[in-house]
C-alpha cells in the first residue's frame, strides 16, 4: 500500500513539474512577444550569444513584421570564398529587393519597457552619457524626465520606434551618422590618397569612400564584427566581387559582396544592421547602400579599417 502511495506521489510530482515548466515557457514567450519560429528560421544556424553588458539584455521595442525577424544574424564566411569569374548572365541579375519595412529604425529597449509599453523610459540606456552629450545636456549618465523628453524628441524626428526616450544603440547610431555626414574624415583617421579608399570607421559604425579629399560615397551606417570575430583593422584590397554571392556556410544571400580580406566583405543583409550583436566580421550594409557601393568600388581598390566596435 505504501509503495502504491509513493508511486502516485512521484507521478503527481512529475506531472506538476511538467505543468510548471510548460507554464513558464508560455509566460516567457508571452512576455517577450516573440513570434513562433518558422521552418526557414529553424534551418538557420543559431547565432552565438551576445557578450555581457547592458546591450546584451535589450530587445526590439516594437514587434517587427515578416520583413524583419527579431534577431537577424549575418551570412558571413569564415574562410575566403572560391574565386571565379561570374558569367555575363549571372552579373546581369540584380539581387532581390528587400521587403518593405526591413530597415525600419527599431530601437532596442529593456524587456520590462517593451512588455509594459512605457511612454517614457526611466532607465538609463547603454549610450546615456554619449546621447546626453550629443544633445548638449548634462552628461551625467542618469536618466531624468527632461533627458527622456529630449531623447524622445530626437527619436520622433528621425522616425525611431518606439520613441520612449531610451538611449539605445539605434538612437546612438543615428547620431553618429548625422555627425559624420558633413565631413566624415574631419578627424583625418582615414588616410587621404590620390586613389579611392573605402574608409571603415568601427568606432562610429559608419563607412564611406573618398578619393583624395573628396567623398564619393556615403557616409552610411554599417555593422561590423562582434567580439571574437572583429573586422580586421589596417589596409586591405578588394580582391573579388560577386553581385549575387551565396554563403555556403550559412546558406544565405550576401548581395553585392565585395571581399577585401579573406572571408570579410562589404555586403547587404536582408534585416536590421542595428542589432546589438555584431556580424561575423563582414561589413553589413542596407541593400540600397550596398548597391550604390557596388557601383563605386572596383577590384583592386583599397580599404582602410580602424577603431573598435562598442562591445567587441
Amino acid at each position: 500500500m505504501n509503495g502504491h502511495i509513493a508511486l502516485h506521489r512521484r507521478i503527481a510530482h512529475r506531472s506538476l513539474a511538467r505543468c510548471v515548466t510548460s507554464s513558464l515557457a508560455v509566460l516567457l514567450v508571452a512576455a517577450t512577444v516573440l513570434p513562433a519560429a518558422n521552418a526557414a528560421t529553424a534551418a538557420t544556424p543559431t547565432p552565438q550569444a551576445p557578450g555581457s553588458g547592458p546591450e546584451a539584455e535589450l530587445v526590439p521595442g516594437v514587434a517587427p513584421g515578416p520583413a524583419q525577424p527579431w534577431q537577424i544574424d549575418t551570412p558571413d564566411q569564415v574562410l575566403p570564398p572560391k574565386v571565379y569569374t561570374p558569367s555575363a548572365k549571372e552579373d546581369a541579375v540584380e539581387p532581390r529587393d528587400a521587403p518593405r519595412g526591413t530597415y525600419d529604425l527599431i530601437e532596442y529597449v529593456p524587456l520590462t519597457d517593451a512588455v509594459a509599453k512605457v511612454a517614457c523610459s526611466r532607465q538609463a540606456g547603454p549610450y546615456q552619457r554619449q546621447v546626453e552629450r550629443w544633445l548638449k545636456r548634462k552628461a551625467d549618465g542618469k536618466q531624468s524626465a527632461a533627458d527622456c523628453k529630449a531623447i524622445r524628441a530626437f527619436q520622433k524626428k528621425h522616425k525611431i520606434k518606439p520613441a520612449t526616450g531610451f538611449a539605445g544603440p539605434v538612437t546612438w547610431a543615428q547620431m553618429m551618422l548625422l555627425s559624420a555626414r558633413k565631413n566624415p574624415n574631419a578627424a583625418k583617421k582615414c588616410p587621404i590618397r590620390t586613389y579611392r579608399v573605402a574608409c571603415v570607421d568601427l568606432d562610429r559604425q559608419v563607412t564611406w569612400v573618398q578619393k583624395g579629399g573628396k567623398v564619393v560615397f556615403g557616409p552610411v551606417s554599417m555593422r561590423s564584427g562582434r567580439k571574437g570575430h572583429t573586422t580586421r583593422g589596417g589596409w586591405h584590397t578588394v580582391y573579388w566581387r560577386h553581385k549575387n554571392h551565396w554563403s555556403t556556410l550559412y546558406n544565405s544571400p550576401m548581395p553585392y559582396a565585395q571581399f577585401f580580406d579573406g572571408g570579410q566583405a562589404f555586403h547587404a543583409v536582408y534585416g536590421s544592421i542595428y542589432t546589438t550583436v555584431g556580424s561575423w566580421g563582414c561589413v553589413n550594409l542596407k541593400l540600397a547602400d550596398a548597391r550604390k557601393l557596388w557601383g563605386v568600388l572596383k577590384k583592386g581598390d583599397r580599404v582602410f579599417v580602424w577603431g573598435r566596435r562598442s562591445g567587441s
